[in-house]
């Protein structure tokens, strides 16, 4: 494992990345332009938040509808239980080193990753 420029091993800063999310991905994606384990995690980490923000977003404006949105509602409840689960599985994975791509997100993560 290498140092990146904070001074901490790669596999601790990429979970750092994952934990704070959109914050501290795009501080991470910004601060380090050399270790691509952190660049990758930090971009990914980026993408996952802002697609489980849209999610939320539109799961809310679903809910005001009666019946329907109160069905959806309950069962976004287990997405996000999924949501927490996947987070904390992605955490491992970077802490033992594991450059773990997620379908779909990866590939935004890749585009975000070269864009900084």
């Amino acid at each position: 494992m290498s140092e990146t420029k904070i001074g901490l091993s790669e596999n601790i800063t990429a979970v750092i990345a994952y934990f704070f999310g959109l914050i501290s991905g795009l501080i991470f994606l910004i601060i380090e332009k050399e270790n691509m384990f952190v660049r990758f995690h930090a971009a990914q980490s980026t993408v996952l938040t802002v697609a489980v923000i849209i999610l939320s977003f539109v799961v809310s404006i679903i809910a005001l509808i009666p019946v329907i949105g109160w069905i959806i509602a309950i069962l976004s409840m287990f997405v996000y239980l999924a949501v927490f689960v996947l987070w904390i599985f992605l955490m491992y994975k970077s802490f033992t080193g594991e450059m773990y791509r997620l379908p779909f997100i990866a590939d935004f993560a890749d585009k975000l990753e070269s864009a900084f």
